[in-house]
């Protein structure tokens, strides 16, 4: 692994695979937290679609990558794509709970000044159901690691999944373990770089789920 870091390509394989992980990570993100926020507000509209996503979301991803590469053809596209339609559904589920676990309450006193619609959503709903959004991505981010390397176990040309190929098909073990550790590797560089992310963006629920994490305020003595 080091020698192939340093002197091979396996360092251009490693950044090729974390470009498609992250782009279709961005795409799953955008995509699962509109949608997910709009079925939650619109509960008839949930009603309806909820047996598609049901089914969408209970297909294998992994099967769909020869199918998506056959339609798409060749390069970084198809395999952003299998990335995203893999990653975007416990985004898009864990967005709807986020916004149904709302308080009625909240709602409205929402409700009750006339907030408008857009600073309802901004400073409303997605305050609230962000912690829910956040896990979605937290239980996304692993599947998109699994996703990328199959993607390009598929008439690929770069990356981690095809360094790994190519090399378990002329029986280099080492450079074969050498990849599949480096997937390894990166899965859990990753969760704990999201680890930091998600504790700075859920500070204030933290602090709010847990009063011995807030700050108590100290007082002078006057003299």
């Amino acid at each position: 692994m080091v020698v192939d870091l340093t002197e091979g390509t396996l360092l251009h394989d490693l950044g090729v695979s974390v470009t498609n992980l992250f782009g279709g990570l961005a795409i799953a993100v955008v995509v699962g937290v509109t949608v997910g926020v709009l079925l939650g507000e619109l509960p008839r509209v949930r009603e309806t679609v909820d047996p598609l996503i049901h089914f969408f979301r209970a297909v294998p991803q992994t099967a769909l990558v020869p199918l998506v590469i056959g339609a798409m053809g060749v390069g970084v596209a198809p395999k952003i794509a299998t990335i995203a339609f893999a990653c975007v559904w416990p985004i898009m589920l864990n967005s709807i709970d986020g916004v149904r676990a709302v308080e009625p309450a909240v709602r409205s006193m929402s409700q009750a000044y006339r907030i408008p619609p857009l600073l309802h959503f901004g400073r409303v709903i997605l305050p609230s159901s962000l912690p829910q959004i956040v896990a979605g991505v937290r239980v996304a981010l692993p599947i998109g690691v699994v996703v990328m390397v199959v993607s390009e176990l598929f008439a690929a040309e770069e990356g981690i999944g095809h360094y790994i190929l190519s090399s378990s098909s002329v029986f280099q073990l080492p450079q074969t373990w050498a990849g599949a550790l480096l997937v390894g590797v990166l899965g859990y560089v990753l969760s704990e770089l999201f680890a930091v992310l998600e504790r700075r963006l859920l500070r204030w629920h933290h602090r709010s789920t847990n009063p011995s994490q807030a700050r108590v305020p100290t007082t002078k003595r006057r003299k």
